[in-house]
Order: structure tokens, then C-alpha cells, then sequence
């Protein structure tokens, strides 16, 4: 495993514990804003299950890296499950963290596939090197 690979491994999987902290403390209130209209379940819930997810799933990312591979498809699945919420912001226009502006949230929205590719990247799923034959 390379030691970018690792550095960018343990970059992603504290940045998720922290943010699923926030999510469940001081910052609730402006996570629960990005939850879509649309969602037919209690704002609050949603929060703070995605809430544990991030925790659960950045300490796994720190803590296990015989299962990285595992776990950075789950942290990309996550960050694809999540992106309607991404879309429901910008289409609602509601203001959360400072993204106050349809441009603002229309430009966060191509941070996620970073995220995707991030947690592929740092759990060694991409890029796949070929082994050849001597």
C-alpha cells in the first residue's frame, strides 16, 4: 500500500468520524436544512443516521485497513446515496453552510463524484494494477 494511498485513506476516514460528530452536535440544525422535502422520513433521523453511518464508516476507513477495499465501496455507495440530498439543495435553494447561492450549491454538487472517486482511490479499488507475466 502506498504511502499516499494511506495518507489520503486516513485523510477521508477522520474527515467522515468528524463530520458525522457534526452531525450529530453543533452543526445538526444546518445538516438537518439539506434534508430533501421529498424524504418521508423525520429530518432528524435522517441526521442522525447518516450521522453514525459517517462515524462508523470513517473509523472503519482509520481502524481496519485489511478491509479498506470493503469499506471504500461503502463510503462510495454512501456518498452516492447522499447525492440526491446534494441535488435537493441546489433544486430548493436552501441555505446551509454558507452555500447561500445557486451557484455555490450548483458547484458543490461536482464535489461529490471527488468524494466517490476519493474513497475508491484511498480504499484501493482504483486504479487496479495489472500484474504481468515475467
Amino acid at each position: 500500500m502506498s504511502l499516499a494511498r494511506t495518507g489520503a485513506r486516513l485523510l477521508l476516514g477522520t474527515a467522515m468520524v468528524a463530520a458525522g460528530v457534526a452531525h450529530l452536535t453543533s452543526l445538526r440544525s444546518e445538516f438537518r436544512a439539506q434534508v430533501p422535502d421529498w424524504m418521508p422520513v423525520d429530518d432528524d433521523l435522517v441526521v442522525v443516521a447518516s450521522g453514525v453511518a459517517e462515524i462508523g464508516l470513517g473509523a472503519a476507513f482509520v481502524a481496519l485497513p485489511r478491509h479498506q477495499r470493503t469499506i471504500g465501496i461503502l463510503l462510495a455507495a454512501f456518498f452516492v446515496a447522499i447525492f440526491p440530498g446534494n441535488v435537493a439543495q441546489y433544486v430548493e435553494g436552501t441555505d446551509a453552510f454558507g452555500l447561500d447561492t445557486d451557484r455555490k450549491r450548483f458547484l458543490r454538487l461536482f464535489f461529490q463524484p471527488v468524494l466517490i472517486l476519493w474513497a475508491l482511490v484511498a480504499g484501493g479499488v482504483l486504479p487496479r494494477r495489472r500484474h504481468r507475466d515475467a
